[in-house]
């Protein structure tokens, strides 16, 4: 059932998102145009295919550590009804999960992804700890924090000895991360990756510029460097080289890679699922504890709801500048100057559909460093529940204002709200 509400009605809803709602309104979005959906309670048995018409299929990833096995669980849903990505673009983990999924067959996509992640895991004497009382989470990352996880990174003894401590530019980080370009390496085909049947993009920081650079396949051959550049999150993790400068984790800088497909030239009509593993709402922190898991969430949502809500209003003025023109008379359409002015128009449509993690009960500012098997487990289900709800509710197929050329579907819990 859908049902049109006011931005008032939406800020009494339980589930609803009250930032989202504002930034729409900001960006110009009328509020008959605000609809809102109850999403199914259970899984569904049957999913919806997404119409090829709606042009092409975009996975969008965020970094966050662990965080990401939600993203893999909202893979399987896509990848059990059928809906393969044309393009993926990660950021960290995002990267890494990308290149996993970009980096073979989808007919062995889902087994790549789960022999990573079971690489990852704690081992089951610190799970076994953290269910002491009194432990929790700190107990089980504490073995992350001092051990390190084998297939990933591990202790870089030098840097412990002082933070002066000269190390060179490319071992400058308190973990080495080698182990992780070995099980890249093993899981990830790089030649599938550039021969562009699915289309990669990492994003990574500059240190020397500070300016964002996302190394996309389509433009040029990738290997486990690009990969492992969008990882390198400062200090844990050293910077990596590539075409003589340094590349810190993208996350710095922009966590949520979504830019990039706004930013495509040439825009295509597209469907774009981006997986959301920060919060960008919470409740106010009251101690020291619940400031820092706060802070982390504002810092790495990435200002992702005021990002789309300006898109959306950048996409509408194509579309108003493209019909404005086919307004006028032929004969000025073909004078050069109207043409110029014709190239800021475009009638590409774009569905977002914006998935957002679930925080789990209890889970602290360490959340991005739980790696033991029930916190995989816990997210890999939820993005896997979250995304079969949203492909059987198929929010892209309803009617929508021909001068719209940004659709958001925005899915919180229970709740999916579309703006368009």
């Amino acid at each position: 059932m859908m049902r049109h509400v006011t931005p008032q009605a939406l800020r009494t809803d339980k589930g609803s998102d009250e930032a989202v709602i504002r930034e729409l309104e900001r960006a110009g979005t009328p509020p008959e145009a605000i609809t809102e959906q109850r999403l199914p309670e259970t899984v569904p048995t049957r999913l919806r295919r997404v119409p090829r018409e709606l042009g092409q299929i975009v996975l969008v990833l965020q970094g966050g550590g662990a965080l990401g096995a939600y993203q893999v669980g909202a893979y399987q849903a896509l990848h059990e009804a059928g809906v393969e990505p044309d393009w993926v673009i990660g950021t960290s983990i995002g990267a890494i999960n990308a290149s996993l999924i970009a980096g073979n067959a989808p007919e062995d996509r889902l087994e790549r992804l789960r022999e990573f992640w079971s690489r990852m895991q704690h081992s089951p004497w610190a799970e076994l700890l953290g269910a002491w009382p009194l432990m929790g989470s700190l107990a089980t990352n504490l073995t992350t924090i001092t051990q390190g996880i084998p297939a990933f990174f591990r202790p870089n003894p030098p840097a412990f000895l002082g933070l002066h401590m000269p190390l060179g530019p490319e071992s400058a980080g308190y973990y080495d991360t080698s182990p992780l370009a070995r099980t890249l390496s093993e899981l990830v085909d790089f030649n599938r990756i550039n021969g562009r049947e699915t289309r990669l993009t990492v994003g990574a920081a500059n240190v020397r510029t500070s300016e964002m650079r996302y190394f996309d396949s389509r433009d040029m051959d990738l290997d486990v460097r690009h990969v492992m550049a969008s990882g390198a999150l400062p200090p844990a993790f050293p910077a990596v080289r590539i075409d003589g400068d340094l590349y810190w984790d993208g996350g710095i800088l922009s966590n949520t890679p979504v830019e990039a497909v706004f930013d495509d030239n040439p825009r295509k009509n597209s469907v774009i699922f981006a997986v959301h593993i920060w919060n960008p709402q919470g409740p106010e922190p009251d101690t020291i504890w619940q400031v820092m898991n706060r802070q982390k969430d504002i810092q790495y949502s990435s200002r992702a709801v005021s990002h789309i809500a300006r898109q959306k209003q950048i996409h509408r003025l194509r579309h108003v500048i493209a019909e404005l023109v086919r307004r006028l008379p032929e004969a000025d359409q073909k004078t050069q100057a109207v043409k110029d002015l014709a190239a800021y128009g475009c009638l590409t449509r774009m569905h977002v559909v914006r998935l957002l993690a679930p925080p789990l009960d209890g889970e602290d500012h360490t959340k991005d460093i739980d790696f033991s098997p029930s916190g995989i487990r816990k997210r890999w289900k939820a993005g896997y529940a979250d995304t079969s709800r949203v492909l059987e509710m198929a929010p892209w197929s309803g009617e929508f204002d021909p001068v719209e050329g940004f659709i958001l579907h925005e899915a919180r819990p229970g709740v999916m709200m579309t703006a368009g």
